[in-house]
């Protein structure tokens, strides 16, 4: 019996959802920061065996929204869990139970969907003891389908936690061909690769105001050529991206194009530019230029 399904992978931001899914797949479609809330798209990534083939929905992290960006996150998760067959709810085994993660309980028991609970992170456990604790707040006012210990890093119980998910999906078909590992347009991850390297090289100086627009991508023979935008809300973040004579910008189109390279198979013509657009993530016409629309 060949089963399949969509299972929405869901969770506060910073728990490791990006992680888990570059890892069952075997290569990155979505972005990894360790700057919370790097995931505003709910991103489909495709795991294909001779037993299943599950459609993997990566979220954004649940929060309490400060802009229409944020609201159009939280949406997008809401959304992904009517649509799901099975939920996936990822948890930083070492941070302490909270209001956030009663928050999400919540929207679980609303969704009345089978949950897999899976809690990462584990080879940071300091303290057993205390874990376990912690691990029965979780636990001990809904009844999961499972509850499994993981680390996405290190990939420990990653095929234990992939055969719960098979076993608790029903029988269906296979959506998508055995090759393909997403359904987002490789505009998209180019883009979401370019804004990851931007997280990655600029830390805390330039979080959640960025965004990236690819404004033209193009095969020739020799190359494939990308005319990409970053936009930001202030001058003085376009004074640091694009760096002392240059230089971020220059070190964010080289980290990029390494990646971009991987996933697109050929040689890259990258050119960057940064302008600034103030308050974008509020600008309903910006945010849906830039995909962000409900």
């Amino acid at each position: 019996m060949y089963k399949s399904g969509f299972v929405a992978i869901i969770g506060r931001p910073n728990v490791g959802k990006s992680t888990l899914l570059n890892q069952i797949l075997g290569q990155k479609i979505s972005i990894i920061s360790s700057t919370a809330q790097t995931t505003r798209n709910s991103i489909k990534g495709i795991y294909t065996s001779d037993l299943a083939q599950i459609i993997f929905i990566d979220t954004p992290g649940i929060h309490k929204p400060k802009n229409s960006l944020g609201e159009y996150m939280n949406k997008e998760t809401a959304t992904s869990l009517k649509d799901a067959d099975l939920v996936l709810w990822l948890v930083d085994a070492n941070e302490e139970f909270g209001s956030g993660d009663e928050y999400v309980l919540n929207i679980l028991k609303e969704a009345k969907t089978e949950v897999i609970i899976a809690f990462n992170k584990i080879d940071l456990i300091k303290d057993k003891i205390k874990f376990e604790e912690n691990k029965n707040k979780f636990v001990k006012d809904y009844q999961f389908g499972s509850i499994l210990e993981i680390s996405a890093l290190n990939k420990d119980n990653i095929d234990t936690l992939i055969n719960e998910i098979i076993n608790q999906l029903s029988e269906g078909p296979k959506y998508y061909d055995e090759d393909q590992i997403t359904d987002s347009i490789e505009r998209f991850i180019v883009s979401e690769l370019i804004r990851e390297k931007i997280f990655y090289l600029t830390k805390d100086e330039v979080p959640h105001s960025i965004a990236v627009e690819i404004e033209e991508m193009r095969e020739n023979e020799e190359n494939t050529e990308i005319y990409a935008c970053i936009i930001c809300e202030r001058d003085s973040q376009k004074k640091i991206l694009i760096g002392k004579n240059g230089d971020m910008i220059k070190k964010i189109k080289q980290y990029s194009k390494k990646d971009i390279k991987r996933l697109l198979g050929c040689s890259i013509y990258l050119e960057l530019f940064v302008k600034v657009d103030k308050d974008w993530r509020n600008n309903k016409v910006t945010l849906s230029r830039l995909g962000y629309k409900n």
